[in-house]
């Protein structure tokens, strides 16, 4: 049974209409960003990681399938270095709402782990923002183990510029 497929230019165009959006809000949510930047950050960082599109050297987008061969949801990796070989990197995994909680992201990923073995590569890395609750579960329950925590604490709500004095 495929749980993994490329995706077509329509698929494509839906899921960056979707995920640019999502981008901006787990940025915003994890204090990464101003609500006010977050959709012009996230466009300019999409635009630097796709020049291409769909068409970018060294990035796959893959539609995730349930068992009748539907689509229910997306896989964006490319091939990165880490210290001396190449690991499939996961930028996004999306599974639509309506699909969500049966098992589909723990195929997709499972998945990916042999579709990265027949590609030469040694591992699967992805980022996960802290506030993501579920995600961390199931990266936990897959295998993943961090590599890097950053942590902050946040002593005071931060001052807008409009309520800060002109000294």
């Amino acid at each position: 049974m495929q749980i993994l497929r490329p995706m077509n230019k329509t698929e494509y165009t839906s899921w960056l209409t979707a995920a640019l959006p999502a981008y901006a809000a787990d940025k915003v949510a994890s204090d990464r960003w101003s609500r006010e930047e977050a959709t012009e950050l996230a466009r300019k960082e999409y635009d630097q990681l796709l020049p291409m599109g769909l068409e970018t050297e060294n990035n796959f987008f893959l539609a995730v399938l349930d068992e009748s061969g539907k689509a229910v949801g997306s896989l964006w990796f490319t091939e990165a270095p880490r210290i001396g070989y190449k690991v499939a990197y996961v930028f996004d995994i999306i599974i639509h709402q309506q699909y969500r909680r049966q098992g589909h992201a723990s195929r997709a990923l499972r998945a990916l782990e042999v579709v990265a073995t027949q590609r030469g590569l040694a591992g699967v890395a992805l980022h996960v923002f802290g506030n993501n609750v579920g995600a961390k579960a199931l990266y936990s329950e897959l295998g993943y183990a961090p590599t890097n925590i950053n942590l902050y604490k946040s002593l005071s709500p931060p001052a807008h510029v409009s309520d800060r004095a002109d000294r």
